[in-house]
């Protein structure tokens, strides 16, 4: 399966061949615009649109090796095995993942331990940390985040094999979800350019061009969550200025 979200996190609209409908209405299609959930990013929505019909997808999930599987709203049409579509990606919501997702790589910059989980939705996201003794000055913290996104840092993609990563483990912060194996070769995320370069990680997600289309960030609430571990809320400024 190609997948046009991994080509251009920006693209919208996609053309698309039905391959396959199963019995409980997941549809696979020969290429995906829609990233399926992984990684604590959820899956994309949006509608597939076809000659005489219609069809909103609720969300996609991954298939078997690098397959996308879309999950229909109740209640819609689905298209026959086949079908020529078009698929729309709903772009506030992949925007708003791309901006949390990028801004969650900061973070883990500016609070540089080994993080445990974390989560994404289109207007905030978490990180949970090893973190023995609470944040001494969560506003410093916050005012280096946005420091980091101001200066409109680059964001890029690189492969590496699986062997060059067990050679540097090191470049894995995520002490709860491995990098996917068993394809021979590990996406790596880089923010920054080799000589500005912050972060570099392994990451299947979609990610913004340049820090600076994140906007203000605010760190919200840090829960702590047993004796080693303390979750820490990040709020895109301008989507949600609500309590956690």
């Amino acid at each position: 399966m190609r997948l046009l979200f991994r080509e251009d996190a920006y693209r919208r609209e996609a053309p698309g061949q039905v391959l396959t409908v199963n019995d409980r209405g997941g549809i696979e299609l020969d290429s995906s615009l829609f990233y399926p959930t992984s990684g604590g990013q959820p899956g994309d929505s949006g509608r597939l649109v076809w000659d005489g019909g219609v069809c909103d997808i609720a969300t996609a999930v991954k298939g078997e090796g690098d397959s996308v599987i879309l999950v229909p709203a109740e209640g819609g049409d689905l298209p026959a095995v086949g079908t020529n579509v078009t698929q729309h990606i709903d772009w506030d919501r992949r925007s708003g993942h791309m901006a949390v997702h990028t801004a969650l790589h900061l973070l883990s910059v500016v609070i540089p331990l080994p993080v445990t989980g974390g989560s994404i939705s289109q207007a905030k996201g978490r990180l949970d940390f090893d973190m023995v003794d609470p944040l001494e000055d969560k506003d410093a913290l916050g005012a280096a985040l946005n420091a980091l996104i101001a200066r409109n840092l680059e964001v890029t993609e690189s492969w590496i094999t699986e062997e060059e990563l067990d050679a540097n483990p090191g470049l894995v912060k995520t002490m709860s979800v491995q990098p996917p194996r068993g394809a021979g070769q590990i996406r790596l995320v880089r923010i920054g350019d080799d000589a500005e370069q912050v972060d570099l990680q392994p990451c299947g997600g979609t990610h913004v061009a340049r820090t600076g289309e994140i906007g203000l960030v605010r760190l919200g609430k840090v829960e702590k969550k047993g004796a080693r571990n303390r979750r820490v809320y990040l709020h895109l400024a301008e989507a949600d200025q609500t309590h956690v």
